[in-house]
């Protein structure tokens, strides 16, 4: 397995992305319940996800040229600047309303250090496997981000519940310095190409997409597999509690069915991923996404809801993995950084619209109507895609 022979990077990793996802869940979760507003919740989930449409093409043109391991760590130290400023507002201002300025703040500092993070952890991936190992190296990776996802709220709903919302934002600092120790014994290198302009070295990354109709498919498939994770992280939490009683751990544990989905599907791709038809694959499965995601709107029950979740992210674990590793081996290794860069944009950027999307919808039609509009839009791309994608469909 890929994991025992990288173990510290790749533990690394996991820390990262958990702690990463601790802070993204309680920007929206302590907005809608401390700061009592579903539109602050999107806006402070648009501030997490929303900087690398500025800082990530920079980002993967700096993958490009410097170590990676060397951007990790300044990444990270912005991610626990922010979990301090959100410590120090729930601690040391009285008055919950007067939080708004360093809450988003914290949620901005966030989005910096997803700005960086991930294209250089995606680019130091390359450097730090074997090159005949680079597609289970991709896939290995791509799976320990879904399983941050999936387990940031569940972390939440843990600390919380013994030690409330200071704890929380403790754990995330802690756990981003615990990631940075481990990677200080993880070699990445510098490029000795020769440097041009910034500009120019962006349009190249660009190119190299544009006259890859392959490459260009994969990103457009990412982009929609993506716009289901913004509705999920704005309007799950509000369902759990709002429409399936759920409380602080029970909500926890309802979201953290996506830890579970995410990693069997993550490892079905890392299995299968020689054996079946990828490209068609990545399609049909994120229709079956959207469509499941529509469903939750529609359940009348916590049970109901956690079984269709899985559904979501099984289909989403297994398509998003698909993706990343078909960019990886498809990708030259001089644009490596750039190409990257823009897939991780997407990662990051279309979320963040989304969820501020989900949140505005959730603000005037409330979460049940916003989560069945989001699940079926997305059906619908998904359905447009798979029937011009020719090149994708046919993908082996």
């Amino acid at each position: 397995m890929i994991f025992g022979r990288y173990p510290a990077f790749y533990l690394s990793c996991l820390f990262a992305f958990t702690a990463g996802h601790m802070i993204n869940y309680s920007v929206i979760i302590y907005a809608q319940e401390v700061l009592e507003s579903d539109l602050l919740s999107g806006l402070g989930f648009g501030l997490c996800f929303g900087p690398p449409i500025v800082l990530g093409w920079y980002a993967g043109l700096l993958c490009d040229r410097l170590a990676p391991g060397r951007l990790i760590h300044y990444a990270q130290a912005a991610f626990v600047v922010a979990a301090l400023v959100l410590l120090l507002a729930d601690l040391r201002v009285a008055a919950p309303q007067a939080r708004m300025v360093p809450f988003l703040g914290g949620a901005a500092l966030a989005g910096v250090g997803w700005s960086f993070a991930s294209p250089a952890r995606m680019a130091a991936v390359a450097q730090v496997v074997k090159p005949g190992e680079l597609r289970a190296g991709a896939l290995g990776l791509n799976l320990l981000v879904m399983l941050g996802f999936g387990l940031g709220p569940l972390a939440i709903g843990l600390v919380r519940s013994v030690t409330g919302w200071p704890g929380v934002f403790a754990v995330a600092a802690v756990l981003f310095l615990l990631s940075s120790a481990l990677l200080l014994g993880v070699q990445t290198h510098r490029s000795h190409r020769p440097r041009r302009h910034v500009l120019h070295e962006i349009r190249e990354g660009f190119a190299a997409i544009l006259h890859e109709p392959l490459l260009g498919q994969f990103m457009l498939a990412a982009t929609v597999g993506y716009l289901a994770m913004g509705p999920m992280q704005v309007l799950l939490p509000k369902l759990a509690n709002a429409r399936f009683g759920l409380g602080d751990l029970g909500r926890g544990l309802f979201l953290g069915t996506l830890a579970v989905a995410l990693l069997i599907g993550g490892l079905g791709a890392l299995k299968l991923a020689s054996a079946v038809r990828s490209g068609l694959c990545i399609l049909l499965a994120t229709i079956v996404v959207g469509v499941m995601l529509a469903s939750i709107g529609f359940a009348g029950g916590a049970g109901v809801a956690v079984a269709l979740l899985f559904g979501v992210g099984l289909g989403g674990g297994f398509a998003l993995s698909l993706i990343v590793a078909g960019i990886q081996v498809n990708t030259g290794e001089a644009v490596r950084g750039r190409v990257l860069a823009t897939y991780t944009v997407i990662s990051q950027v279309i979320p963040a619209a989304a969820g501020v999307g989900a949140g505005v919808m959730s603000h005037w039609f409330g979460p049940r109507q916003a989560m069945i509009l989001c699940g079926g839009t997305i059906a619908l791309a998904a359905l447009g895609n798979a029937l011009w994608m020719r090149t994708l469909r046919e993908l082996r």
